[in-house]
């Protein structure tokens, strides 16, 4: 996610102290399955992941192979007849689970065919089965619901408005970061992820698109069209994209015959067509650096909104329209930096949301190095302005690797993260730092991975002098003050008061 114009250690610890009250109340709360008693009695799936930003957010007990979702698409902010299937495997004896669930109004729920008993509180669905689950059994739930294409959510930080975001003529969603919710009851944390099938029927005077590749279309009663797209690869629930609206759809291709398709309202496919055709050449780019875009299609979907945020929703990233119809500095700036996502935060996603720095940090960092390189301003400059700002980032919004749940998406973890990849590139040198790179998005591709992942894989990468590199990267990611910047002994930080 891209837009532009936290705790120390302690802190750390009184927020997992606020997630053993949450398990205290709720059940049990952990990234681990939650275990049945000696005697294989079943137990409740945990109600959530334990997440110190969000500890009720994604749920424990099962896993989901598949999510198909089918929607009834009517007309801006009208609600319309909804139901997600959820095909999932039981990792425990499970007598309960849970699905992240907000808004909408529920009208029933199946497992495996047979009416389940539900109890709604805050975001979270408690679905109890008919009969108890056993461990390593697949099962369907299946929910009905009405949705509400006007429910959005707000954050303080870069993130502003998501959810169902409206359009003139339709939507487009921005789930980050836990707003896939508002759409669809799911196991909604970045580190969980499960392929999606996508049936959207709408008006036939306008255009259904979602992540992937589109499978099917067909006619049906009403003058109305059915739209059937599958994501191909698996994705978390923040990067889930379905948008409705009076689109064209632009075909091309990309490096090695990559299939690329840009979705553009009607209005802005001429007044777009020269930023978005540059597509090929920030692949060709990215590529150089980091190997083969990971996914099997790419594409830019034009939000003809007036919210200036930019999001990585996997092989289809929401580009708002004012993004491309300014300079093109600026347009190439928020292209690459979501491009760059496909990589780093979808392909390899986040493990918790503290990781958050691992994945815009590397988007920054190589937008503002194509940027330099294509009449924007001097990288160099703009770290060293951020090295200057770095411990007043540090007391106002957390280390890079120790946000808040407040201050999440503030500056220190695009800019203020990025910094900590020029330090890591400063100290090891520019062909040891793209071995890290190549070696982190081959290494953790279609996986969720963590900062100590992160560190462990820079030290191995770096060889003789690795065992240093730890001990170089945790101060830059969890200190309390900015290290000296290697290589810039004359670079200054401003104290912050």
């Amino acid at each position: 996610m891209s837009t532009f114009p936290t705790p120390r250690r302690g802190a750390r610890l009184a927020l997992a102290a606020a997630v053993a009250v949450t398990a205290a109340l709720t059940g049990p709360v952990s990234y681990a399955t939650s275990p049945g008693p000696a005697d294989g009695e079943p137990t409740p799936g945990a109600p959530g992941l334990g997440d110190p930003m969000f500890p009720l957010d994604g749920n424990g007990g099962y896993r989901v192979d598949r999510y198909l979702l089918d929607f009834d698409w009517q007309a801006p902010r009208t609600p319309f007849a909804a139901k997600a299937t959820i095909k999932a495997t039981a990792t425990q004896h499970l007598s309960r689970f849970n699905l992240d669930f907000g808004g909408n109004t529920l009208h029933a729920v199946t497992v495996d065919g047979k009416a389940a008993t539900t109890s709604r509180e805050g975001d979270e669905l408690t679905v109890t089965p008919a009969a108890p689950l056993a461990k390593g059994r697949p099962f369907t739930a299946e929910v009905t619901y009405t949705a509400d294409p006007t429910q959005v959510r707000h954050r303080d930080d870069a993130i502003e408005t998501y959810g169902w975001i409206p359009t003139p003529d339709g939507t487009v969603v921005y789930p980050q970061p836990n707003g896939a919710r508002l759409i669809f009851p799911a196991n909604d944390h970045p580190s969980r992820r499960a392929p999606i099938t996508f049936r959207i029927t709408t008006p036939k005077d306008l255009t259904a698109v979602a992540n992937g590749k589109l499978v099917g279309k067909s006619a049906g009663p009403g003058d109305r069209v059915r739209w059937t797209y599958d994501s191909e690869q698996p994705l978390s629930t923040q990067l889930v994209q379905l948008a409705v609206g009076r689109f064209t759809l632009v075909d091309g291709e990309g490096p090695r015959g990559l299939p690329l398709r840009d979705v553009v309202p009607d209005a802005l496919v001429e007044p777009t067509a020269k930023y978005r055709k540059l597509t090929p050449d920030h692949l060709a780019w990215l590529e150089e650096k980091l190997g083969p875009y990971p996914f099997n299609r790419y594409g830019v979907l034009v939000g003809d909104t007036d919210l200036g945020v930019a999001l990585e929703t996997q092989t289809l990233s929401l580009v708002p329209k004012a993004d491309l119809l300014g300079t093109q500095v600026d347009a190439e700036r928020n292209l690459v930096h979501e491009l760059a996502h496909q990589w780093f935060g979808d392909s390899v996603a986040l493990a918790s949301w503290s990781d958050l720095w691992v994945s815009e940090g590397h988007a920054r960092f190589y937008e503002r190095m194509y940027s330099e390189q294509h009449g924007g301003d001097s990288f160099e400059a703009t770290m060293k302005a951020a090295y200057r700002a770095h411990d007043q980032w540090r007391r106002d919004f957390g280390a890079p690797a120790e946000p808040t749940e407040p201050n999440l998406f503030k500056r220190m973890r695009y800019d203020g993260s990025a910094l900590v990849l020029y330090a890591l590139r400063e100290k090891v040198g520019d062909a040891t730092f793209r071995k890290i790179e190549r070696s982190w998005v081959t290494r953790y591709r279609g996986k969720a991975a963590s900062t100590r992942d992160y560190i462990d894989l820079a030290t191995r990468v770096a060889g003789a002098d690795g065992k240093d590199i730890a001990g170089f990267l945790e101060p830059w990611l969890y200190g309390p003050t900015t290290p000296p910047m290697p290589g810039h002994p004359d670079w200054v930080v401003d104290p912050a008061t």
